[in-house]
């Protein structure tokens, strides 16, 4: 294809050939104000020259047309996967693919878009749209085509933004006038006191409500806890008790209906972290020792713990030295409310070289070993009285004791290591060193062998027994077999991990659900399910069971990852519970936001994007049930879209191949034109 212009170089600036007409127009001026003969052929010669300075010359322009770009936005959102509408989706695109192939000049391209399950901002159809034309001009598009469901997020407020000047349509799948039942969440609290309730707000909505009863089933941890009655649009609430610390994953669920487009948004999902009130511990020191304070430290400097603590300054036998009781500044030890009244009241008791049984009477220590047994928590930190008759193993303790004492006690430096079973076990697995160097000497050990159930997680001299865990019914207790950890606090010998060690050891205790050595945990984090088995056996590996949200169950193999854990990954992009089980443990997790956008209405719709496609000068089709519409080319200025074809317009774009120029008023024709007009001027003025 060629075009023709008449193009321009003049040999002086515009300015100075505007000033010259001027000039010569006064001159000729004055001449007809005269009435001189030959004005008109000095016009003519004026002009001639002027139009010779300009240079003017026929100029031919090659062009090749630029094919129109048409998009197509293909929506495979998480609302596309109703029913039948991935399957229109996927038929419109195989004969929008035939049709565009068939058209004249016409680039189609396709985009394909799918949503993010890491954040809940919906179907971005026009985000896509824009990426994928952000190499074209806007003047090579001729149209953009979105098959959707019409659930879309981010539709601009004006047709300006689109950022072309060519008609939107839309093909909407599904079907006019579904009906979707759901659940929302009005109120849903993140975060809860162990032990205590809260309430989550929620409302059932209907698109079209026939005034059926609705049934709301609640559970915890896939545990069915209540059943509650409800009515379409109230809200209503509902009371939940926090089990544990750690994720506790609460499901509302309301029973579909036979004319429902889905059961997908029939439940709502909340995600409660159990968190444990400010922790209360009990510190008790036989006697003062240099150890004393190591402890004290270390829990006074976590705020959330509440520490109660009484060193034993003056035992009952040490009353004969005749001092009077009113003169002692002196505190009376409260035996019967620590451990009578208010012993429930602690979260963790601890006894710190304790060993004179005549401060507590038995009955006391039996208050202790019922507390334990409930669920209470006890570490045992040992000195050399341990073994002797006046030590807390001859006392009623001494049944919950993880060791039993040989009488032996061990005086020599040794240094502490992590055993074959404390690698696996969360307290002492991965304990830092001192930049690669062993930790600090300890100089005493407490001999004592491990009863049936306890696990050494730490050894000392000659591999014998240093602290040993293991649980007593409900409860859990701990032993460190020496008093010399305060050694490590004072950084003798380069020091050790107690920080990171002491605090494992208390929250281990206290069942803080990321110190399980034996637990299944599950989360969902940028759209996969990840799966966590830990194990104090020596090859944790195997498989699971997860259940998806819609109950298709498949088998996830667990790889071992480092000692006494396994790992495994599936996609979860369907929101909603997931549960896994490895046939003794279960563990849940929550995929999707409380409310996502997504599933908010799941209804096709036509109306959400048509103000904009029919500002754009497009039309909106139903796929159901006539299909794709026809295609058409259409000129600018004229109609886009009609009842049942949409317009793709001709843009006429192109780029220039070949230029060529002809002067129109060569120096060769000019120079005798110029010379004959003065002539015949002169002549003229003679005659």
């Amino acid at each position: 294809m060629s075009a023709y212009h008449v193009a321009f170089a003049p040999l002086l600036p515009w300015i100075g050939l505007a000033v010259l007409a001027l000039c010569a127009l006064a001159a000729l001026a004055a001449q007809v104000w005269l009435r001189r003969r030959g004005s008109f052929w000095r016009g003519l010669a004026f002009a001639l020259i002027l139009l010779a300075l300009a240079d003017p010359s026929l100029t031919r322009e090659d062009h090749r047309p630029l094919k129109d770009v048409v998009a197509v936005v293909l929506d495979h959102s998480g609302s596309q996967t109703i029913g039948e509408r991935k399957a229109q989706t996927d038929a419109a695109r195989l004969e929008l693919q035939k049709r565009l192939g068939a058209l004249d000049n016409v680039e189609a391209r396709f985009i394909d878009y799918t949503d993010s399950d890491s954040d809940n901002e919906g179907t971005r159809l026009f985000a896509a749209l824009q990426a994928g034309l952000a190499d074209v001009p806007p003047d090579r598009v001729g149209a953009a085509i979105m098959v959707t469901d019409g659930i879309v997020h981010d539709i601009p407020h004006n047709v300006e933004a689109l950022g072309f000047k060519a008609p939107l349509h839309a093909l909407i799948t599904g079907h006019d006038g579904e009906r979707d039942r759901r659940v929302e969440l009005v109120e849903a609290p993140r975060f809860g006191i162990v032990g205590q309730d809260l309430v989550i707000t929620a409302r059932v909505l209907d698109t079209s409500d026939h005034g059926e009863p609705v049934a709301m089933e609640v559970r915890r941890d896939g545990e069915p806890i209540e059943t509650l009655s409800a009515v379409v649009g109230e809200t209503i609430h509902v009371r939940v008790h926090i089990e544990h610390a750690g994720p506790n994953v609460v499901e509302l669920e309301v029973a579909g209906l036979p004319d429902e487009l889905t059961l997908l948004n029939n439940k709502a999902v909340v995600t409660i972290q159990g968190v444990r009130d400010k922790l209360r511990v009990l510190l008790v020191s036989g006697e003062p020792h240099q150890g004393e304070r190591m402890w004290r430290n270390l829990l006074k400097s976590d705020p959330n713990v509440e520490l109660v603590h009484f060193t034993i300054l003056r035992p009952p036998e040490k009353s004969a030295d005749g001092t009077p009781i009113n003169e002692l500044s002196l505190i009376a030890f409260p035996v019967a409310d620590l451990f009578g009244r208010k012993i429930n009241d602690f979260n963790l008791i601890i006894f710190d070289r304790y060993s004179n049984q005549t401060i507590l009477p038995k009955i006391y220590f039996d208050n202790i070993v019922t507390y334990v047994r409930d669920g209470g928590a006890l570490m045992l930190a040992e000195g050399p009285d341990f073994s002797t008759p006046d030590g807390l193993y001859s006392s009623p303790l001494g049944e919950l004791s993880p060791a039993r004492p040989d009488g032996e006690i061990v005086e020599q430096p040794f240094r502490a290591s992590v055993s074959s079973e404390g690698e696996r076990h969360p307290v002492t697995r991965g304990l830092p060193l001192n930049d690669g160097a062993p930790w600090g000497a300890w100089f005493r050990q407490i001999g004592a062998e491990t009863v049936p159930g306890a696990v050494n997680v730490m050894s000392g001299v000659d591999n014998r027994p240093l602290l040993v865990l293991s649980r007593a019914g409900k409860g859990r207790v701990a032993l460190l077999l020496s008093d010399q950890m305060w050694l490590w606090a004072r950084g003798y010998d380069q020091g050790g991990p107690y920080l990171d060690l002491s605090r494992r050891l208390a929250h281990w205790l206290m069942k803080e659900p990321e110190l399980e050595e034996n637990a299944l945990t599950a989360k969902v984090e940028h759209g996969a399910l990840m799966v966590e088995r830990r194990s104090t056996e020596a090859a944790p590996a195997g498989e699971a069971i997860v259940t998806d949200p819609e109950g298709g169950k498949s088998t996830l193999k667990l790889t071992p990852d480092r000692p006494g854990r396994a790992t495994g990954s599936v996609s979860a992009t369907t929101p909603g519970v997931w549960q896994v089980t490895d046939g003794t443990q279960q563990a849940f997790a929550a995929a999707g936001a409380a409310n996502p956008l997504e599933l908010a209405d799941l209804r096709a719709t036509a109306t959400v994007l048509a103000p904009l496609i029919r500002a754009s000068g497009g039309s909106v089709h139903w796929l159901d049930p006539a299909g794709a519409p026809a295609l058409r080319r259409t000129e600018p200025g004229r109609e886009t879209a009609g009842y049942s074809w949409i317009g793709m317009q001709r843009r006429h774009d192109h780029v220039v191949t070949g230029i060529a120029a002809t002067p129109l008023l060569p120096t060769w024709l000019a120079l005798p034109l110029m010379l004959g007009l003065a002539i015949l001027a002169w002549r003229r003025e003679g005659m």
